[in-house]
């Protein structure tokens, strides 16, 4: 069994877009560098979860690198369903006066 964070699996590591996968980087270095610092005034509990964070941060840059070689496929973005516009009352008024500008117009 692979040690690392449950939720950093390699599998779920693909479904991430670029954007989410360095900001879960960014995460992972800053708890390595705050498991780092309280190894260092002896307040870590669990040293295990160095080895894990140094392993997802290797896990993530490994993804990374393999999307540049063209190894890993990058996800296709979602796309967001559209929202409805809201129509307000300029846009109202603006669009009842062009169906009655182009009447006036054709009988001319």
């Amino acid at each position: 069994m692979a040690i690392g964070s449950k939720e950093l699996s390699p599998t779920e590591l693909d479904t991430f877009e670029d954007g989410r996968l360095l900001d879960e980087l960014k995460k992972a270095k800053e708890e390595l560098f705050n498991l780092r610092f309280q190894s260092a005034t002896g307040q870590l509990e669990s040293h295990g979860r160095l080895r894990a964070v140094k392993r997802d941060i290797s896990r993530i840059y490994t993804v990374i690198r393999e999307r540049e070689l063209g190894i890993r496929a990058t996800p296709a973005p979602v796309e967001a369903p559209a929202k409805a516009e809201k129509k307000t009352k300029a846009k109202k008024d603006a669009a009842a006066a062009a169906p009655e500008a182009a009447e006036t117009e054709e009988a001319k």
